[in-house]
């Protein structure tokens, strides 16, 4: 099976831990295309031992540990952008904050973590706590959620509640989340894109964008819609059936890496 055939696979899903990694998108898909380049160069090889998966994650960790794990600017939004990211950067070391990563949005085990990073299992966890402590250290804040089932709906709310945020509405149509910022602007959204009435959460979510500067989520059981390289995708995206620790963990990179989240507390 050619390299190609066998990473295929496992790229969006590298890309999208890229940059949640970085914080943006064009940063995190530059680490991931040179990491590629690497490997079709003979430059880097996949560990024979490992699986696809984990061996490209080895590989896209060497590449960023090499650069030093530093961030370049946006070039949309110029240096503020980089001051605001690098200042949220140095609350959480960018060890820490790969293994909870790779373990709370990834889905790979402490162990695979470890093969990833190539540290030891205690070293892992004791990372993903170091993590998880500065996370929730973060300033609570208003939640729109979009979700047209009730029962998923619910569970989501009682997770950001948990972490100490405070949910402000939940719409189950484009109109409604329209509706419910026009009432109070979120500090937060999480998204799913199909909705009740067949309106579409993606469309809700760049009205909504249009008007304030919020952080989104997408949370969906169709991540593959959103995925595809040809048009900006979101930097937080969560497959359905979701696991607790993964919104938790989105929940707080999201409001961590938000450009205007320390101007806006000033």
């Amino acid at each position: 099976m050619s390299l190609v055939a066998r990473l295929a696979p496992h790229l969006p899903y590298v890309r999208r831990y890229a940059r949640a990694l970085t914080g943006d998108q064009a940063t995190g898909d530059n680490y991931v295309r040179v990491a590629l380049e690497a490997l079709a160069a003979g430059e880097r090889q996949l560990a024979p031992e490992l699986s696809p998966r984990v061996a490209l994650y080895r590989v896209f960790h060497a590449i960023w540990q090499g650069t030093g794990a530093r961030l370049e600017p946006r070039s949309e939004d110029g240096g503020d952008a980089l001051e605001d990211a690098t200042h949220r950067l140095m609350r959480i070391a960018p060890r820490s904050r790969q293994a909870f990563l790779l373990t709370a949005l990834e889905g790979f085990t402490p162990s695979e973590a470890a093969q990833i990073l190539d540290i030891d299992f205690g070293e892992v966890e004791r990372l993903i706590s170091e993590a998880q402590r500065d996370i929730d250290a973060e300033l609570a804040t208003d939640v729109l959620i979009i979700e047209d089932e009730p029962v998923i709906a619910a569970d989501i709310e009682a997770l950001v509640t948990e972490l100490g945020h405070h949910v402000t509405d939940i719409a189950a149509t484009r109109r409604e989340a329209v509706e419910a910022v026009a009432r109070k602007a979120p500090g937060l959204v999480l998204a799913d894109i199909q909705l009740a009435d067949g309106s579409s959460g993606v469309d809700a979510v760049k009205e909504i964008l249009q008007r304030h500067d919020s952080p989104v989520i997408f949370i969906t059981a169709f991540p593959e819609r959103l995925l595809t390289g040809e048009r900006p995708e979101p930097t937080f995206l969560i497959t359905k059936p979701f696991q607790p620790e993964t919104v938790k963990a989105a929940i707080g990179q999201a409001l961590f890496f938000h450009p205007s989240r320390d101007r806006k507390a000033a």
